[in-house]
């Protein structure tokens, strides 16, 4: 139990982190929605840039978490693996539909099991781990649908991840405000325990 609050306090010191992973998020998401007729090079440009900042967020929260906490090695993984599918769709940009569509499959599955595994340690410490729990389902459910349905098109595959990224995005930032709250409310708690 003791180690499960060390991860939950990790988690809500860097509550920015979460937040901002939710901003970028939503911002791709609301992106290629409204843009569902953009070009293939610049879709993947585009969720380059995303998977490259998220995974720098969550490389960034696994360092402030070495030391703490002895599962910030999660954090780096899912980090790592967003760094390099950026960094993939950064050095071949003109890939074909069929590659990146199983290219960020991989890092959807990959990311929401990371995410379903966290939200599964953290069930008895704090609530609304459930959010992070979904977040990773729709990821899993996500990279599921584009391995099972490869063909429907560039348009189809635009509107699956921007939706996806929208509802992933709010979930995240309800979680990094949530984690802000209990953050506060443990130092809180903490300090009035010691006094």
């Amino acid at each position: 139990m003791h180690i499960m609050v060390v991860d939950v306090e990790v988690l809500a010191r860097n509550w920015w982190a979460v937040l901002l992973r939710g901003v970028a998020g939503i911002a791709f998401g609301i992106l290629t929605l409204l843009s569902p007729a953009v070009s293939l090079t610049a879709l993947v440009l585009l969720f380059g840039a995303y998977a490259f900042v998220d995974g720098l967020f969550a490389i960034v929260s696994a360092i402030r978490a070495h030391g703490t906490s002895d599962r910030w090695w999660l954090l780096l993984v899912e980090g790592v693996a967003g760094v390099a599918a950026g960094v993939l769709t950064a050095i071949w940009p003109g890939i074909t539909a069929l590659v990146l569509l199983y290219l960020i499959a991989a890092w959807a599955l990959v990311t929401g099991g990371l995410e379903i595994a966290a939200a599964i340690r953290l069930r008895k410490v704090i609530t609304g781990e459930w959010l992070l729990a979904l977040a990773g389902i729709l990821s899993v459910a996500l990279g599921v649908i584009l391995v099972l349905f490869p063909a429907p098109g560039a348009l189809a595959l635009v509107m699956w991840i921007g939706a996806y990224a929208l509802v992933s995005g709010v979930l995240l930032t309800v979680l990094g405000f949530r984690l802000r709250s209990f953050g506060k409310f443990h130092r809180w708690q903490t300090a009035h325990s010691t006094a």
